[in-house]
């Protein structure tokens, strides 16, 4: 069913690569992937992989660059083994907020990490909810953006919220945090915020909506140094909201971030398993669900010539 199916993972997320091959019921593939003292990456597959359909499985986790180095010798490689196809599975795919030229002389680096994946030799790419959904017009492949919205909304309704609300945790989030509230059948509020043109101090203006007496729940993409969750958390419980829960897709939480959720007034902060999450971040009030599942059926689907879309269309039924 699966011949020539090779899948093998780097060393950023290399558990979610074995979670992924344990529901294919396929072995995780053999190889090198190590840096020298000089700094330099190497790699080297352990068996041949000519002519096999080859699934790289990558998320663009810290440290960021290594990760990304990784990927593309690990692509390149692959590509001059003579791999039939190669497909690039990235979870969580970094600089995704730089994906437009919002400033004088600044780069458009997520168009830049696209250019980089193609001319390494991907062939298509597979990822999860992307910053912003404009990325996958920055590939001349073909590309499968997955969704942890099921994911997410189903974990939430098993909560049993009283009265509960979908906050947005800023206006740019606004659609996809309709569309999740819209699933869940509760109202929607929106948090109205200001960034510094520094991008690191984030001032939340005002919550629209009402949260009085609602458990609140605030969507967003990702929770990175969780300034906007925390502002947000507090601008909720400011306007009568009974309880605050965090929901995201990818749990980047750097710097701070894990402080600031520790104290910060959350009853739970939900994420996914598209990044790693160390030992040392594992706070009690995280939850982590994963998406293995959802991108093995992905692999699946690619390997058979199956459509990817129709994944939802069973999760919607």
């Amino acid at each position: 069913m699966y011949q020539r199916l090779s899948i093998f993972s780097g060393n950023a997320h290399p558990e979610f690569a074995r979670r992924v091959c344990e529901v294919l019921g396929v072995e995780l593939g053999g190889v090198d992937v190590f840096e020298f003292s000089n700094e330099n990456i190497f790699v080297r597959y352990h068996s041949s992989i000519r002519a096999h359909d080859v699934f790289i499985i990558q998320p663009i986790a810290s440290p960021v660059n290594r990760s990304l180095m990784e990927l593309f010798i690990m692509l390149d490689a692959a590509r001059r083994a003579s791999a039939d196809r190669i497909t690039a599975v990235i979870p969580y795919y970094a600089y995704g907020r730089t994906d437009k030229k919002d400033q004088p002389r600044v780069p458009i680096t997520a168009r830049l990490i696209a250019d980089f994946l193609q001319v390494a030799g991907a062939n298509r790419v597979v990822t999860m909810d992307l910053h912003a959904g404009q990325i996958q017009g920055f590939f001349t492949i073909p590309v499968d953006e997955l969704t942890a919205f099921f994911t997410l909304a189903d974990y939430v309704r098993t909560r049993r919220l009283l009265n509960p609300v979908v906050v947005a945790a800023d206006i740019g989030v606004a659609k996809r945090a309709r569309n999740f509230a819209e699933y869940l059948d509760v109202p929607t509020a929106i948090i109205e915020k200001r960034r510094a043109p520094t991008g690191t101090r984030v001032e939340v203006l005002t919550v629209i909506g009402d949260v009085a007496g609602r458990d609140a729940v605030v969507f967003d993409d990702e929770i990175d140094t969780a300034t906007t969750m925390t502002r947000a958390a507090e601008a909720l419980l400011a306007a009568g909201a009974r309880s605050v829960h965090a929901v995201a897709t990818h749990g980047v939480f750097s710097g701070p971030a894990i402080e600031r959720l520790a104290k910060g007034p959350f009853e739970e902060v939900v994420v996914t398993d598209t990044l790693p999450l160390p030992p040392e971040k594992r706070l009690p009030k995280i939850t982590v669900l994963s998406v293995a599942p959802l991108f093995a059926e992905a692999i699946r689907r690619i390997h058979l010539g199956l459509s990817v879309g129709e994944i939802y269309q069973v999760l919607i039924q």
